[in-house]
């Protein structure tokens, strides 16, 4: 419920603070005294559009703040508050703290509708018009959302799996080839590619090695190529001569250790002479096997380490995506009929709605003559597909006309009515309504048709209605003035509360232009005196028209 209203420098009005309560409250004055202006100050904190021009001339700036109590919490109130700058961008604040522009509008929009020429009217919206639908045919969405729920949970599980079916076979296929070619390899030993590098160098070049070796176990035995002696005669000849000779004994026993040593390079040597012979079948196995090595660490890794790792890695991965295709059949087999339990549940839907759709517009355009549109025709159209989500309220306002969409509704005050009929025969929504222009074009008994309509809805919502007439004014449950007068050269803008003698006074004035005239004061009170009649019937039960 709007409680508070405070404007200051926005047009004639200089700065008032506008209190409000529960039920129907009319704003009433002379025409130009800054009554819509008070509408136009809530659409500004609501997130209207705003232009400089509507800044008071001379002031720097127009505020706008609006204090809300909200539904269902003790002592939680929402403040909202909107400046217009004469130069520059407006600024906008929630609870005090500055907030982007739309912030207005998500923190208000659920609290009040503004019915006229103004963009803050939800029922203008197709989801607002099918959950007002919904409401009067008492439909209940929650299976086909439960259902609704239910499938995009099973989607989402499914695609968590790695894909379609497809994809994943793919996945598989590359990745049993990848975890296949590593193990074929039968990579034991990590350090096998260098062992078989030195092994190759090796066998390429057997006959040169095995003539150098024979060269050097000559040179160390003696043979033909060494006729000056052999390096082991020569070592016996300086070991003897040093022995016996103790201060020459620790070269001799060096001599004696390389003597030794010696003797293993030759017998090392001779075996060498003796057993390696060319191997060409070995060496094109170790040439092959080099080349298998390569090609892996070219396509896995750098070192035959990663190229294990990977092959690890694709076999675990393989068997997830086996596992996951028995868990796909799973899942596909529960979107299936996840899919038929929407398909029902929407079918029950639309059937509802299509079912309610002519009553809700019959209720609506009977409402509509009671609020001097005779001859207007109310639609509500139902998707035929689906679950009839795609709801169109339309509206054709006089006879001949064809129905059209609410939002293209020309009118301000023929789309009021129209709101206030379907506020009449629906619930939900916000919960403070406010209407301007609804009188246009309305006298007589409509006048008081349309007053009792008003308080109808406001007793079950907080009502604040702009209107010329006493008949409207009178059925409100509080009255404010809105008048103009002259201060310090200026004409700024009052709000009055109006009660008992002044709200006679100002119905008189309504009614006749004079406020003191006598006729005029006789018709209004006995206005205030039906009004009550009427409200005291409808409370007990009965609908009076």
């Amino acid at each position: 419920m709007l409680t508070d209203l405070r404007v200051r420098d926005l047009g004639v009005i200089e700065d008032l603070t506008l209190r409000l309560g529960p039920g129907m409250t009319a704003l009433t004055g002379e025409t130009g005294a800054g009554k819509t202006l008070l509408v136009e100050a809530l659409s500004l904190v609501l997130g209207g559009r705003a232009t400089p021009e509507l800044v008071r001339a001379g002031a720097a700036e127009a505020l706008v703040e609006a204090r809300f109590e909200l539904p269902g919490e003790d002592d939680r109130e929402l403040l909202l508050a909107r400046s217009v700058p004469a130069d520059g961008r407006s600024r906008a604040w929630v609870d005090g703290r500055m907030a982007p522009l739309a912030a207005l509008a998500e923190s208000a929009g659920a609290l009040v509708d503004l019915h006229g020429q103004h963009e803050h009217q939800s029922l203008l919206s197709a989801s607002a018009q099918r959950r007002a639908l919904d409401t009067f045919a008492g439909a209940d969405t929650a299976p086909l959302d439960e259902a609704r729920r239910r499938q995009r949970e099973l989607e989402a599980a499914l695609a968590g799996l790695g894909g379609d079916p497809s994809e994943r076979a793919r996945q598989m296929d590359v990745l049993r080839h990848q975890a296949d070619e590593i193990d074929a390899a039968a990579i034991g030993d990590l350090d096998e590619d260098e062992r078989l590098a030195a092994e190759e160098e090796r066998l390429a070049d057997m006959t040169a090695l095995r003539q150098a070796a024979s060269t050097a176990l000559a040179a160390v035995e003696g043979s033909e190529v060494a006729p000056d002696g052999t390096a082991l005669g020569a070592l016996g000849v300086a070991m003897t001569a040093l022995a016996g000779r103790p201060p020459l004994a620790a070269w001799e026993g060096r001599l004696r250790a390389a003597v030794a040593d010696l003797d293993d390079v030759a017998s090392d040597l001779r075996r060498v002479v003796e057993t390696w012979e060319d191997d060409p079948g070995r060496l094109a196995e170790v040439q092959a096997r080099r080349r298998q090595l390569a090609d892996l660490r070219r396509k896995y890794g750098p070192t035959l380490a990663d190229v294990a790792r990977f092959g690890a890695d694709a076999r675990r991965q393989l068997e997830t995506l086996e596992q996951a295709e028995s868990r796909a059949a799973e899942l596909g087999r529960a979107l299936e009929e996840a899919r038929a339990a929407v398909a029902r549940a929407a079918s029950a839907l639309r059937e509802v709605r299509r079912h309610a759709a002519p009553l809700l517009a019959a209720e609506a355009g009977a409402r509509l003559r009671d609020l001097a549109m005779p001859g207007a025709r109310f639609a509500v159209e139902v998707e035929d597909e689906g679950a009839g989500d795609g709801v169109r309220f339309l509206l054709g306002a006089n006879v001949g006309e064809p129905v059209q969409p609410l939002a293209r509704v020309a009118s301000g005050g023929e789309l009021a009515r129209a709101m206030l009929a379907l506020r009449l025969v629906t619930s939900g929504g916000p919960g403070t309504l406010v209407f301007d222009e609804v009188d246009a074009g309305v006298g007589g008994e409509a006048a008081l048709a349309l007053g009792r309509a008003l308080h109808e809805v406001a007793t079950t919502r907080q009502v604040l209605v702009v209107t010329h007439l006493a008949q409207v004014a009178a059925s409100a449950d509080h009255q404010v003035a809105v008048g103009k007068r002259t201060r310090r050269g200026r004409t700024v803008t009052e709000v009055t509360a109006l009660s008992g003698e002044g709200r006679v006074v100002e119905l008189s004035r309504m009614l006749s232009g004079h406020p003191n005239s006598p006729t005029a004061r006789a018709h209004a009170e006995e206005l205030l005196v039906a009004a009550a009649r009427s409200q005291r019937s409808a409370t007990a039960g009965g609908r009076v028209d």
